[in-house]
């Protein structure tokens, strides 16, 4: 396992949340990375489906950690959008997200949230969002 993915791992461990979900980074590299969520009961909403707060969390992390891969430890997204295609069920929630474009202080990042089942994966978000440095970065304080 590469130094990345292990760091990846020890933050999403750190955040309560991404804990209580179950959440599992799979992939982190320089500028992608695949966070999975195993679908269970307490993420269900009324109809049966993934309540759409969960996949929106699988989308917001996924985009943040592609974004930090680029940027570095101190991100945030600063803002993303998201849309439903396909209510999902099944049993896995699977987000990968890549830059699409890095500047110094911001990267702009998409992530596709698919739902597993018996092996097979469909589409049921799109995401893209901007990942931003908590402050100014290193070499422009003073």
């Amino acid at each position: 396992m590469d130094d990345m993915l292990i760091w990846g791992r020890r933050i999403l461990a750190s955040q309560p949340f991404s804990v209580l979900l179950g959440a599992e980074l799979v992939s982190f590299a320089e500028d992608r990375a695949e966070l999975r969520i195993p679908i269970k009961a307490e993420l269900m909403q009324q109809h049966g489906f993934v309540h759409g707060g969960v996949i929106s969390y699988a989308a917001d992390n996924a985009l943040t950690y592609a974004g930090g891969g680029v940027l570095g430890p101190g991100v945030v997204t600063s803002e993303f959008k998201i849309n439903y295609v396909r209510p999902a069920k099944g049993e896995l929630i699977v987000a990968r997200a890549a830059v699409i474009h890095a500047g110094k202080n911001q990267a702009v990042c998409r992530c596709d949230v698919y739902v597993s089942s018996d092996g097979s994966e469909s589409l049921c978000a799109t995401a893209q969002g901007t990942i931003v440095r908590l402050g100014q970065p290193p070499e422009t304080q003073k």
